[in-house]
């Protein structure tokens, strides 16, 4: 699955998962939006160049991140609890990254698995940049 058809798709499926979703987005590893974006009606907290800016950071967070993998074991996602959003990230193959944001009563304690259920195959897929 790497067409930004599939990547698309993917992104709308989980978006469905929880009605508290505010979008879920697939950033490539060069910190550009590859496929996603905000659920239909739900309107960005921050500007579209405040967006880029937000992509490229998590780009180079999930790459240091991988850093640690020796030592810790692979990253499977990271969570922020703000105080407007929950921001959770997860890295897929060749430092792309799912990228989620929800409203916090979100029941956070199930969602990132199911939605690990949802990319482990984009996990396992031939290394490639989105």
């Amino acid at each position: 699955m790497d067409t930004t058809e599939d990547l698309e798709k993917i992104c709308q499926k989980i978006i469905k998962l929880d009605p508290k979703m505010r979008s879920a987005r697939i950033i490539n590893s060069r910190g550009h939006l590859a496929a996603g974006g905000m659920k239909k009606g739900i309107f960005s907290l921050e500007a579209q160049k405040q967006d880029e800016m937000m992509f490229m950071e998590l780009s180079l967070r999930v790459r240091m991140r991988r850093e640690f993998d020796h030592e810790f074991g692979e990253v499977h996602f990271s969570m922020s609890y703000r105080d407007k959003v929950i921001v959770m990230s997860f890295p897929l193959n060749n430092d792309d990254t799912l990228l989620l944001s929800c409203e916090k009563d979100i029941d956070f304690g199930k969602l990132p698995f199911k939605v690990l259920k949802i990319i482990t195959p984009l996990k396992k897929s031939p290394t490639k940049t989105f």
